[in-house]
C-alpha cells in the first residue's frame, strides 16, 4: 500500500511539472512574439509537436521539438499583388528585360517534305513587318518550303548564301509583325553580355546567356579553309535547333546569328554586319529577277580537327579524317538519299577535287551538273554519283 501511495505521489509530481513547463513555454513564447510584433493575435496560436521517434515515450513528447505557429500580419506578411520596382529582382534582371523585348520576333522553323512530314527544325527572326525572316542556310537550304509554327504560316525561301550560311525566307501575312533591329557587330567588345534565343530540340523560345569571348574568330582558325568569315565567339550555349536564332546585345539588337557549337562553352555566331551585307545583296538580286537554286538534300557541317576528335570519342567507328564535310542528316526522297549517301558519312572529294569544308560541297552543287562523290564511311571509301535537283526559291 505504501508503494502504491509513493507511486501515485510521483505520478502527480510528474504531471504537475509537465503542466508547469507546458504553460511556462507557452506564456514565454506568447509574450516574446507579442512584444516583438506589437500586434494582437488572431486566436490561432497552437503548438505543433514534432515526433522524431515513431513510438516515443509520452512523457518526452513535449521536449522532442516544439514549434509555435503564431499568425499575425507581421509574422506572416501576405503578397500584396504589387511589384516593387526598387527590389533587387526588378532592378537587376536586365536579361529578362531583353528577352521580353525580343521574344515576339523570334520564330521556330520546321521543314516539311510533301507538306506533311516534319524532317528538321531550326530558329529564325523577323527583320521586316511584312514577313521577311533571317535564318541559317543549313536550316532551310535543302527544302522548298518551311513552316513557322504558332502562326502556322507557310514560308518560301527567297535567297540563300550557303558560303556565309545565311538564308532569307518570306511568309505572307496581313498583319504587321514585330521585328528585330540589326546592331553593329563591328562595335562589339569582348566581355559584353549577350543573349541567345532559339528552339533547341524544338523547345521554343529557349534562352541562354553568356559573354563575347572574341569578336573576330577567323573561319580558317576553325578549319574552314575557304572561309573569309570572322565569327563572334561566345560561351552562350547553342545547341541543335538554336541555329538561325538571334544573338543579341543588352539593347535587344541583333549582333549575330547563332550558327555553330564546337563544344560546351564554345559557340559561334555570324556577325550582324555580314547579315546586313547579305540583305542588301539579296535585295539587288531580287530586283534583277533572282536565280534558280540547286540542292541534294543533306544537312552537313565542316569537319575540323576538334570536331573530329569529339566525334571519335562518341563513335568508335568514326573514320580517321580531320577535314571534309560531315553529313548530319540525309533527307528522305532527295538526290542524296537516292545516291546512297548516309548520315555520319564524311565527304572528302567531289569530281576529283578535295573537299575540306561544307562550303566546298555547296560550291560544287552550284557549279556541276553531276557530282562524283567520294565519302569516307568507317574505314572504307565509297564512291557515289549524285545529281543535284533544281528548285525555284
Amino acid at each position: 500500500t505504501v508503494l502504491i501511495w509513493i507511486l501515485c505521489v510521483c505520478v502527480c509530481v510528474c504531471v504537475c511539472v509537465y503542466i508547469y513547463i507546458y504553460i511556462y513555454i507557452y506564456i514565454y513564447i506568447y509574450i516574446y512574439i507579442y512584444t516583438h510584433t506589437h500586434t494582437h493575435t488572431h486566436f490561432l496560436d497552437f503548438f505543433l509537436f514534432v515526433y522524431l521517434d515513431p513510438d516515443p515515450d509520452p512523457g518526452l513528447i513535449p521536449f522532442m521539438g516544439v514549434v509555435c505557429v503564431h499568425f499575425t500580419d507581421r509574422v506572416f506578411p501576405v503578397f500584396s499583388g504589387q511589384q516593387n520596382p526598387d527590389s533587387l529582382r526588378y532592378k537587376y534582371n536586365f536579361i529578362a528585360d531583353v528577352v521580353e523585348k525580343i521574344a515576339p520576333a523570334v520564330v521556330h522553323i520546321e521543314l516539311y517534305r510533301n507538306g506533311t512530314v516534319a524532317v528538321a527544325s531550326g530558329s529564325g527572326f523577323v527583320v521586316s513587318e511584312d514577313g521577311l525572316i533571317v535564318t541559317n542556310a543549313h536550316v532551310v537550304a535543302n527544302k522548298h518550303r518551311v513552316k513557322v509554327p504558332e502562326a502556322t504560316f507557310d514560308a518560301k525561301i527567297k535567297d540563300v548564301d550557303e558560303k556565309a550560311d545565311i538564308a532569307l525566307i518570306k511568309i505572307d501575312t496581313p498583319m504587321k509583325l514585330p521585328v528585330l533591329l540589326l546592331g553593329r557587330s563591328a562595335d562589339l567588345r569582348p566581355g559584353e553580355f549577350v543573349v541567345a534565343i532559339g528552339s533547341p530540340f524544338s523547345l521554343q523560345n529557349t534562352v541562354t546567356t553568356g559573354i563575347v569571348s572574341t569578336t573576330q574568330r577567323g573561319g580558317k582558325e576553325l578549319g574552314l579553309r575557304n572561309s573569309d568569315m570572322d565569327y563572334i565567339q561566345t560561351d552562350a550555349i547553342i545547341n541543335y535547333g538554336n541555329s538561325g536564332g538571334p544573338l543579341v546585345n543588352l539593347d535587344g539588337e541583333v549582333i549575330g546569328i547563332n550558327t555553330l557549337k564546337v563544344t560546351a562553352g564554345i559557340s559561334f555566331a555570324i556577325p550582324s554586319d555580314k547579315i546586313r551585307q547579305f540583305l542588301a545583296e539579296s535585295h539587288d538580286r531580287q530586283a534583277k529577277g533572282g536565280t534558280t537554286k540547286k540542292y541534294i538534300g543533306v544537312r552537313m557541317m565542316s569537319l575540323t580537327p576538334t570536331l573530329a576528335k569529339e566525334l571519335k570519342e562518341r563513335q568508335s567507328d568514326f573514320p580517321d579524317v580531320t577535314s571534309g564535310a560531315y553529313v548530319i542528316e540525309v533527307m528522305s526522297r532527295t538526290p542524296a538519299e537516292a545516291a546512297g549517301l548516309q548520315e555520319s558519312d564524311v565527304i572528302i572529294s567531289i569530281n576529283g577535287e578535295q573537299i575540306t569544308s561544307a562550303s566546298d560541297v555547296s560550291a560544287a552543287i552550284k557549279r556541276d551538273e553531276t557530282l562524283r562523290t567520294v565519302v569516307r564511311r568507317g574505314n572504307e571509301d565509297v564512291i557515289l554519283t549524285i545529281v543535284p535537283e533544281e528548285i525555284d526559291p
